[in-house]
């Protein structure tokens, strides 16, 4: 007897793809009641574990389930919030999901096996859950041991779905309770904490004639407060003046600038002491000319944080924008599946395979057919490995006239960089020289960059020859063309720009890779930050080169933007701008955020209340997501992280509302200001 298997993908794209790659042509597509977009793939197929099936393969649009509160809960004005850490909660089929749901149970009622095709993430174990309780509802067949199992892949491509298709695996329970833990939270803190900050500032708020809401997320709040705290570290910058020595030797008619190993000093007699001690020697002389093979490491392979960041930095999108198209190149099998940190390549991957793909390119193709002819090397491995999915990287090549501009972009990004990882680190030789003036030592040095490898097919990253220095010997005494004191002052450090930001959130653990372009989004749409290009600086004297690592890729890399330290002793980064130090000029195309006096007003509001551990800061969300990994190892149950999480943020909000004067007095005339702005517009 043939068996019947229902297949279920997580999106419409993927269920087409997948049919198309195990039926060839030899599939028939049926409509389904009441949906535009799903449809039901029906085709016979030889499973190597079950042998021949009839096979139905249809989709999901993401999450089909929803929580929500009792209707007893519905209205703010009937109870505390803080019972909300409590009140029942009940999960349901989402209204436009229903259709689907439905569709779900009538294919699932006659099936002996129900495969997922989810996407293998901590999301798509829970949507495979979701998708198995509705079948079961018709079929409760499919609870029996190995009636229901899961696809593990990571892209679309046909080799890859078929492999996938003859090496089912159970779903991962643990990482379906793991979501759906931090549902139940996030559900019951925002709503407990929203409604506890709306309610706080209601008659306000409706004296202007706004009635928004006021929310708090668990990652959102965090977020903001990064960005407030940047902002104020640049608003409250009390510059510092600094003197350095500065020495100049004019050889073959080539100037070569001395840096002074003291850097700065900020305390000007005992700069002039030293200076005048080194106009005493007159002379100086050659302690040490070192010439050394140098190296610029190839990137590592693309992981999604580094994909947010660089497509701030290098595309001029924001993170969520790069996700989006990442996320459609996946689904229509240009790119592997975007949502991964991993940063190492299984061994077992045919690399070179890929790397010949991309020979069609007319842009990089001649350099792709070089790492086929011999130039192949085997990429860095980073420290990461989440063992569900590889680095991200092209899987086929498209050409430029199938993708609009923000696509090719993003595409011809990552295909770079891959390229890049599978070729040679860019070598040099680096000279040193070090010269004794007076008691003080001074050194300088020039790079030539002799093989560029992989910088020829990755422009995001700069590496270039300097200024070629004359010949110099050990044991060479001259006197210098000139010696200087140099003034100047230090730099406040710049507005939080995003890639920045990501990196912040990803080393504190704000949300998942997936997850943290949202928050982003939440912040901004919630108007408690502005976003602008952030202003390039005019480079002043003294000021360090540009590592260019903002600059976007059709733009010559900037010399602006390195600042000349923030402390006694460091030269650090400033100069951007911050506090008075905003100006004109060019824009490096990289987004900076600045709180908007709400976002402003909330953090403070909340960090006026001294706690210990502060809902603007990100160690109550970032213990919640080691709970969660927890979860997913075995070492912790759903319940004990859900009733752990509960009772710490019943704390707070206890707490809380016991200094509710203190969030008032803060956040009452800002929110005057705030709504007398918009009315007045």
């Amino acid at each position: 007897m043939v068996s019947k298997v229902l297949c279920v993908a997580e999106k419409p794209s993927i269920a087409k793809a997948v049919a198309n790659h195990l039926a060839g042509q030899a599939v028939q597509a049926r409509n389904v009641q009441g949906e535009t977009y799903t449809k039901n793939y029906v085709f016979q197929y030889n499973f190597p574990t079950w042998g021949p099936c009839e096979v139905t393969m249809t989709s999901v649009r993401g999450h089909l389930m929803e929580n929500d509160f009792e209707a007893q809960y519905k209205n703010w004005n009937n109870s505390d919030p803080v019972v909300l850490f409590e009140a029942r909660i009940s999960t349901f089929v989402k209204e436009d999901n229903r259709g689907i749901a439905q569709n779900i149970e009538r294919q699932a009622r006659y099936s002996q096996y129900l495969y997922i095709w989810t996407d293998c993430d901590r999301e798509g174990e829970h949507i495979g859950s979701e998708i198995r309780d509705i079948a079961c509802k018709s079929n409760q067949q499919l609870r029996a041991p190995g009636r229901v199992v899961r696809a593990r892949f990571s892209n679309i491509e046909r080799a890859h779905i078929i492999s996938a298709a003859g090496s089912p695996i159970p779903l991962d329970e643990a990482q379906a309770n793991a979501v759906s833990s931090r549902q139940e939270l996030d559900l019951r803190i925002g709503a407990c904490f929203t409604r506890n900050l709306t309610l706080t500032l209601r008659d306000m708020v409706r004296a202007h004639g706004d009635n928004r809401i006021i929310s708090y997320g668990g990652c959102q709040f965090p977020t903001l407060g990064f960005v407030v705290e940047r902002y104020f570290r640049a608003r409250n910058f009390k510059p510092e003046t600094f003197w350095s020595i500065k020495v100049m030797r004019q050889k073959d008619d080539i100037k070569v600038n001395f840096s002074w190993a003291r850097n700065h000093l900020f305390d000007r007699m005992m700069v002039v002491i030293l200076f005048e001690r080194c106009l005493t020697a007159r002379t100086a002389s050659v302690t040490k000319v070192q010439t050394k093979p140098t190296s610029k490491w190839k990137p590592l392979p693309l992981t999604t944080v580094e994909l947010q960041k660089c497509g701030s930095r290098f595309l001029r999108m924001d993170s969520h924008r790069v996700m989006t198209i990442a996320e459609s190149l996946y689904q229509r099998g240009f790119l592997s599946y975007p949502r991964t940190e991993t940063d190492q390549f299984d061994r077992g991957m045919n690399l070179q395979s890929l790397v010949q793909k991309q020979t069609q390119s007319q842009a990089w193709g001649q350099f792709a057919q070089g790492l086929v002819n011999g130039g192949f090397s085997w990429p860095r491995n980073g420290r990461n490995n989440d063992k569900a999915h590889p680095p991200i990287h092209p899987v086929n090549f498209v050409a430029p006239n199938v993708l609009n501009a923000e696509e090719q972009r993003v595409y011809e990004f990552v295909a770079r960089r891959f390229l890049a990882c599978c070729s040679e680190d860019a070598r040099g030789s680096k000279t040193e020289i070090q010269i004794q003036y007076g008691p003080e030592v001074f050194t300088t040095s020039g790079l030539t960059v002799l093989e560029r490898n992989y910088l020829d097919v990755y422009p995001y990253d700069k590496w270039t020859s300097s200024q070629q220095l004359p010949d110099f010997r050990e044991g060479e005494v001259f006197v210098p063309t000139e010696a200087r004191i140099h003034e100047g002052k230090t730099s406040p450090p710049g507005y939080l720009t995003e890639p920045e930001l990501i990196a912040l959130m990803d080393a504190n653990g704000i949300g998942t890779d997936a997850t943290m372009a949202e928050h982003i989004l939440t912040i901004k749409t919630r108007e408690y930050v502005e976003a602008r290009p952030r202003a390039r600086q005019p480079r002043n004297e003294g000021d360090e080169e540009s590592d260019a690592e903002d600059e976007p890729v059709d733009q010559p890399a900037s010399r602006g933007g390195r600042g000349r330290g923030r402390g006694r002793g460091r030269a650090g980064r400033g100069g951007r701008g911050g506090g008075n130090a905003r100006g004109g000029g060019t824009t490096t195309g990289v987004q900076e955020f600045i709180p908007t006096t709400l976002g402003v007003a909330l953090i403070e509001g909340y960090e006026n209340m001294g706690f210990e551990i502060s809902l603007a800061k990100p160690f109550l969300r970032k213990e919640m997501e080691l709970k969660m990994k927890a979860i997913c190892e075995g070492r912790k149950t759903r319940a004990e992280v859900v009733a752990e999480t509960v009772e710490q943020y019943r704390a707070v909000y206890v707490r809380t509302q016991q200094r509710l004067g203190m969030l008032r007095a803060v956040s009452m005339p800002t929110f005057k200001l705030v709504l007398l702005s918009l009315t007045e517009t």
